[in-house]
């Protein structure tokens, strides 16, 4: 009965997501306010459980990097930014695409993905509002760059920090073994821009001179906030690249930043809180609590179950079978709760190869499909919520199928490279 109602719960709210027949967010808490008011999970599930529960690291790290944007913004940094980049570019939205989706995927690597686009979407903003052109490609290519950048370090995407952690996998190992395809796929992704969002860079030749003109200079407007926030952010970014050596969770490192620069910049509520995506918080929380109820009655173990007995023991089957799975469920019910989910699988289906290299393949095999299948859809990754809801904020809404129809495209194009990467270097060549 309970796997009956945690199935159609989260079926119906995910239709009315997909449709956006009513905001994603009351399609979320109400399917999470069901599960919890018929039983099939209680407050120790939906609250406290590290399997079947809210990530409260999630949830914070969003929260404490939010408020860290809100006021950086008051310097007018971002301005300047959005002017460099378009002047960098010589006025052109193609370029300008390029260099922001290049921007983003780097800083993707040695940031969280999350934390990236937090970053990177008002700059977008402000330099499409400059040339008077539309900014949802940009966004959704960024987003999508984001997903791609954040696969090649272990701290670049939260699944593979869940992976690492499983599998004992350290830093320099997601270098070796994930920089280099990761960096071909970021090549591909920039050679189908054009294709992939064409009509969407004619810009007015006026808007464009009008650019090149500005000093980007000017736009500062609080140098002594600007170094403030410097030294916090400095401080933040060392901590998320240190975790193995500090063993301070992101969550705590961000919220902790948070608190420090509020004190010390002197912000008012008011100001910070604006810029706290709020509905983009509840979203989440109503999100794992509906995959957390699937996790509890056994559904989403149950696929992943026969995904791995259907290799029939063959290494090569089952790196490609996770492959592809994972790329899939990953697309549909956010790649943090799957990966959770998908890993004590992959530990056992690696404890039955004999060979180190195919095993370690598996591992390499679930961190490319979860990653790239993050690009699926617009809830696939926490990366593509966030910025939806930015959007929605700015006055550009993004609708669902506006981004799954990109985004099944680039995962399509993502694993179609990832598979042979992986048959030539663990089987192939090893």
């Amino acid at each position: 009965m309970s796997t009956g109602i945690a199935i159609t719960v989260f079926v119906v709210a995910y239709l009315f997501i997909a449709t956006e027949r009513i905001p994603k967010t009351a399609a979320a808490l109400g399917g999470a306010a069901i599960v919890l008011a018929l039983g099939v999970v209680g407050s120790e599930d939906a609250f406290y459980s590290h399997d079947t529960g809210i990530d409260w690291d999630v949830v914070f790290l969003l929260l404490g990097m939010m408020i860290i944007v809100g006021i950086l913004r008051r310097t007018g940094v971002f301005e300047y930014t959005a002017i460099w980049a378009a002047k960098r570019a010589k006025g052109s939205p193609l370029r300008i695409m390029i260099l922001l989706v290049l921007i983003t995927a780097v800083a993707s690597a040695f940031l969280d993905n999350v934390t990236t686009v937090l970053l990177i979407a008002p700059v977008t903003l402000l330099v499409c509002e400059r040339l008077d052109i539309k900014p949802i490609p940009f966004l959704i290519a960024e987003v999508l760059a984001s997903n791609i950048g954040g696969a090649a370090t272990l701290i670049g995407d939260p699944p593979n920090i869940i992976i690492g952690s499983r599998a004992g996998l350290t830093f320099n190992d997601f270098l070796v073994h994930m920089t280099p395809i990761v960096l071909i796929e970021l090549a591909v992704f920039t050679l189908v821009l054009p294709w992939l969002f064409r009509g969407s860079f004619a810009v007015d030749p006026d808007k464009a001179a009008g650019v090149m003109e500005l000093n980007e200079r000017e736009a500062i407007q609080d140098t002594r906030l600007l170094v403030k926030c410097g030294l916090v952010l400095a401080a933040v970014f060392t901590a998320f690249i240190g975790h193995s050596v500090f063993h301070i969770e992101p969550s705590v490192v961000a919220l902790l930043g948070a608190g420090v620069l509020v004190l010390i910049s002197g912000s008012r509520p008011k100001d910070y809180l604006a810029s706290v995506e709020w509905e983009t918080l509840l979203f989440f929380a109503g999100l794992f609590i509906m995959v957390g109820a699937l996790v509890k009655t056994g559904v989403i173990g149950e696929l992943a179950g026969l995904a791995a007995d259907a290799t029939g023991g063959d290494a090569l089957t089952a790196v490609m079978l996770i492959l592809v799975v994972s790329a899939v469920l990953s697309g549909i019910i956010d790649n943090i709760p799957y990966v959770a989910t998908m890993s004590p699988i992959v530990l056992e289906l690696a404890g039955d190869i004999g060979n180190p290299v195919h095993s370690e393949a598996l591992w390499w095999s679930l961190a490319l499909g979860a990653d790239f299948g993050g690009n699926l859809t617009a809830v696939g990754a926490s990366a593509n919520v966030v910025v939806l809801g930015i959007a929605m904020r700015a006055g550009t809404p993004i609708s669902f199928w506006e981004f799954t129809r990109k985004g099944a495209v680039i995962t399509a194009i993502t694993i179609a490279i990832a598979a042979p990467y992986l048959w030539l270097r663990y089987f192939v060549l090893a």
